[in-house]
């Protein structure tokens, strides 16, 4: 049993503290305040059930209740990085392209499916809708290993001018504690891992990370967005020259 003292917080400090000492220290863990992490740290390890007994349940819920009055006056705005940067344009107008992905999430990622789901719709969305090739045909595949992708372009040889390797790294909503227990940052962001070959010979590669980000102080965000967010992701990375009419 895991028992949390929260009978003398005063912030979210303390409260991070009181979590960090009773229950996440313990198991060899170190929490600085991002509740993403906080609900993998309550929910771990799956196969072992626990009880946790918190003191003070009250003004831990007092301390949250006065955190989300802060979510209120939220205003989002967008960051985009390309590393390296800058970029020249992937897409292509006239190009035909083999388009292969798949997702890497972390090891601890939850609810792939969700996630992999989404990854996949706003796939879809972009490239039938953004005129970034003339002709794009997009695969899932298990695996983006050079060997795996050289399989699949040996498979097509000859009927694509351009393949493209998008690896999904990240899709999903973060929140994350300011410095004030007041204040909570959040919002949704996309990590992709782009890589394009010429074809019909691979030859060699260009490779560069597009992190997108919409969110800010006092936003909090779920995953209906998430189809969005991936091909706004792919717009910023890829950069259609014009969205098809």
């Amino acid at each position: 049993m895991y028992r949390v003292d929260c009978t003398k917080i005063a912030s979210f400090e303390d409260f991070i503290e009181a979590f960090n000492k009773a229950l996440i220290e313990p198991v060899g863990g170190k929490w600085n305040g991002n509740l993403d992490a906080f609900n993998d740290y309550l929910s771990w390890p799956d196969q072992t059930p626990y009880k946790l007994e918190i003191l003070g349940a009250s003004r831990c819920a007092q301390t949250l209740l006065i955190l989300l009055f802060g979510v209120l006056a939220g205003c989002a705005s967008t960051t985009i990085t390309l590393n390296p940067s800058p970029q020249t344009p992937v897409c292509e107008r006239t190009a035909t392209s083999l388009v292969l992905w798949a997702p890497q999430w972390r090891p601890d990622q939850k609810d792939t499916l969700a996630r992999e789901k989404a990854a996949a719709t706003g796939l879809k969305n972009f490239f039938g809708s953004s005129g970034c090739f003339s002709r794009t045909e997009l695969r899932r595949i298990p695996s983006l290993s050079p060997t795996a992708v050289a399989a699949h372009v040996a498979k097509n040889a000859g009927q694509f001018t351009r393949v493209v390797v998008i690896a999904v790294r990240e899709l999903g909503p973060v929140v994350k504690l300011l410095s004030s227990f007041l204040l909570v940052e959040g919002g949704t962001e996309v990590v992709l891992r782009i890589t394009t070959y010429s074809a019909p010979g691979l030859g060699q590669p260009r490779e560069f990370t597009v992190h997108w980000r919409n969110g800010g102080p006092g936003v909090i965000k779920g995953v209906a967005s998430l189809p969005r967010d991936m091909q706004a992701a792919l717009r910023a990375g890829l950069k259609p020259c014009k969205a098809a009419r």
